[in-house]
């Protein structure tokens, strides 16, 4: 990711002639990753129409990131053995069966549970889809990547927008929405895509474990722990305190991914390239943490709330990347199963975060973010003590555009 810059000088025609396949994962690419923002704007209206409280809404990030980091422990298990395409397929299978069935649910309890189902076909998909577009496109595995990062940083981007303007109809067009696209998807790949070969040596379920025996890639996923209290606190709680419509949280949390993106891509690199990356990823993360306390100081203050929210973008794109890259290079370890180890670690262990982020809020309209701040600050404390066990990220020169590089930021993002 670090060298985005430096291969987007490509010519641009050699990108744009990709096969039919290439675009067909791409658009599907494209809709997964909405799925991140997606439930934004209609968090609020899913709780007054079903009476739910903040923190029961909020399950539906819990559901989805506890499974989808279990998941990633065993998605390389399934795709070594079955192949890209079917594993392709199933995830997107999941996700239009999940996401329709939220769209049918009655309760919040049974949109919770389709969310977890949801996560299962996400971590399906996405463990899958970078390796599909590399295997099928021309030009060479920078530009394939660029592709895939640009369909990453749309679909982060155009997520809470597009489920302002589906929710602005009824809470449950958002998830029929996704899942008639992803259907969309299916059918493109299902006939666009060829089949490929199998992993010559099939994953081992047991390596991510013994990963994390490696303090460095220890220290790293635990501040990714600490960081997601304060990531999901923006996330899953904000739309609360806000208190505006669907059309509105849409808009904010699209500039929200607007800068996530803009700050992933092109701010990140530059920023390593003079800092280094350890010093940037706590300045990110500290920044980050300062801003959830201004959020927490001035929660009754809406203007500041969405300040906060649209600025974080930018801390958010700048640590995701690096911190990606330092998972990468923290270990002896091959980059697919430090990847794997990290997004456990960070999601399981992350999945109470949107909980307690609402059930606090059911208390002080502030609190929430005063947690999520002080739990962000105490990553960049965790971070900064295990520092000699990272001392030599920097030493280290990333080929640019890896495979597994993006493969990784997909799952920070």
């Amino acid at each position: 990711m670090s060298n985005t810059t430096t291969a987007a000088t490509a010519p641009a025609d050699t990108t744009a002639k990709q096969p039919k396949a290439v675009w067909a994962v791409a658009f599907a690419s494209v809709i997964a990753f909405m799925g991140i923002g997606l439930v934004d704007p209609i968090l609020k209206p899913i709780g007054e129409q079903l009476n739910a409280s903040p923190s029961q809404v909020s399950l539906l990030f819990t559901s989805y990131m506890l499974v989808t980091g279990v998941a990633m422990l065993v998605t390389g298990v399934v795709s070594s053995r079955f192949g890209a395409k079917k594993t392709l397929l199933a995830g997107l299978a999941l996700i239009i069966v999940f996401a329709a069935a939220a769209g049918l649910s009655d309760t919040v309890g049974q949109i919770v549970g389709f969310r977890a189902g949801w996560g299962l076909g996400n971590a399906l998909f996405i463990a899958t889809a970078l390796a599909t577009i590399v295997g099928s496109a021309t030009g060479g595995v920078a530009r394939a990547i660029i592709l895939y990062e640009a369909a990453l940083g749309i679909g982060i981007a155009t997520g809470p927008l597009v489920g302002g303007l589906l929710g602005g109809i009824s809470w449950r067009g958002p998830f029929f929405g996704v899942s008639v696209l992803m259907a969309v998807a299916l059918v493109a790949i299902v006939v666009l895509l060829p089949e490929g070969p199998r992993a010559a040596k099939p994953t081992s379920l047991a390596a991510p474990f013994k990963a994390l025996r490696h303090r460095g890639l220890l220290v790293v996923s635990i501040t990714a722990l600490l960081y997601n209290f304060g990531f999901f606190t923006l996330l899953a709680y904000t739309p609360f305190p806000l208190d505006m419509g669907t059309y509105a949280i849409g808009f904010i949390f699209c500039g929200w991914g607007i800068l996530l993106a803009i700050s992933s891509v092109f701010v990140a690199p530059k920023l390593q390239a003079r800092f280094g990356t350890l010093p940037m990823i706590a300045l990110a993360v500290g920044l980050f943490a300062a801003d959830l306390a201004v959020m927490a100081l001035f929660a009754e203050h809406k203007p500041v709330l969405i300040a906060g929210v649209v600025v974080a973008g930018l801390f958010l794109g700048v640590n995701n990347t690096l911190i990606t890259e330092a998972v990468m290079v923290s270990a002896p370890v091959e980059r697919s199963t430090a990847s794997a180890a990290y997004s456990f670690v960070r999601f399981a262990g992350g999945a109470a975060a949107p909980w307690l982020a609402g059930k606090l809020g059911e208390t002080s309209i502030s609190l929430p973010f005063w947690v999520g701040a002080a739990c962000t600050a105490v990553g960049v404390v965790v971070l900064l003590a295990g520092r000699k066990a990272l001392a030599h990220i920097d030493d280290h020169d990333p080929a640019p555009h890896s495979v597994e590089e993006a493969q990784a930021l997909t799952v920070g993002d």
